[in-house]
């Protein structure tokens, strides 16, 4: 079955949020603790962070939907440097994982970046994070390192990755 993507607009915010809120114990429960988890998830996927987010013309969020539900969401933003497409955010629900939804989602970036212009396409991934073995399957590569301060105690520890079209 393949995926339906949705271009997300303001209504889609509380979908969003649920979403991460089950995604991310998945995706990091082994890697960071549980009050950064809570905390970043405060700071990054608060309803104005993410309605902000929706209101700029470059930021783009799609749903993942997958049978009768969604079970995922990207946010990449185009033109993010010169020629350049940042992916933010690409998460699925724990049970849609190992359908292909990732790789489609991978390419609908891949697609979008090229309409917009843009030659390359970055990411972070923390360095710890099996995510990144995803990314390289993808095509891209690590290209530098970086630790980002994010406040209150806490920094990601990332590995940057770019594919270049």
């Amino acid at each position: 079955m393949t995926p339906i993507f949705k271009k997300a607009g303001a209504e889609d915010v509380g979908i969003i949020r649920l979403i991460a809120e089950k995604a991310w114990p998945a995706a990091y429960g082994d890697i960071l603790s549980g009050a950064q988890i809570n905390y970043m998830l405060s700071l990054m996927y608060s309803e104005e962070e993410i309605m902000h987010q929706i209101g700029l013309p470059d930021y783009h969020y799609y749903l993942v939907d997958h049978g009768n539900s969604t079970v995922g969401f990207i946010g990449f933003e185009t033109n993010y440097e010169d020629f350049t497409t940042k992916l933010h955010r690409l998460y699925l629900l724990p049970e849609a994982k190992g359908k292909g939804l990732g790789k489609a989602a991978i390419d609908l970036v891949k697609v979008k970046s090229v309409e917009a212009g843009n030659r390359r396409i970055i990411l972070n991934v923390n360095k710890q994070n099996t995510a990144q073995e995803f990314y390289a399957s993808q095509g891209f590569s690590v290209y530098g390192e970086g630790v980002f301060d994010i406040g209150s105690g806490y920094v990601m520890d990332d590995y940057l990755m770019e594919y270049l079209s």
